[in-house]
């Protein structure tokens, strides 16, 4: 029971982060932060657009137990490969904050979807 609902916690967590970023995404023009952090990165400006909707994708395949190994696993190698950007540039810190986002998905993983037995 305990078990079910830190899965469902974590689940409607993970969709509001997947949503959320996938909407600045798609508006990073608007926060300059955004568009610096993403320029630090040496992300391509043209390739955003096409990540906010992935990352939108993903919180939507979250949902369907037939899909959510597949969207946790694409969520953590997106993570992962933000990591490796920044610690590539040599941005350390961003690297460090991805840590706890990171695991999250491997512990939704392990802890299954949370409707079904």
């Amino acid at each position: 029971m305990i078990k079910n609902i830190i899965s469902l916690v974590l689940l409607i967590v993970s969709v509001f982060i997947s949503f959320r970023h996938g909407y600045t995404s798609l508006n990073f023009d608007n926060d300059p932060e955004r568009s610096k952090m993403i320029e630090a990165l040496g992300i391509n400006k043209t390739l955003v657009p096409f990540m906010g909707a992935f990352t939108i994708l993903v919180g939507l395949l979250l949902l369907f137990p037939k899909t959510f190994v597949l969207s946790n696993l694409l969520t953590a190698m997106s993570i992962l490969t933000i990591m490796g950007l920044a610690l590539h540039a040599g941005q350390i810190r961003i690297a460090l904050i991805e840590i706890p986002f990171l695991i999250m998905p491997l512990v939704m993983i392990w802890l299954k979807y949370p409707f079904i037995k």
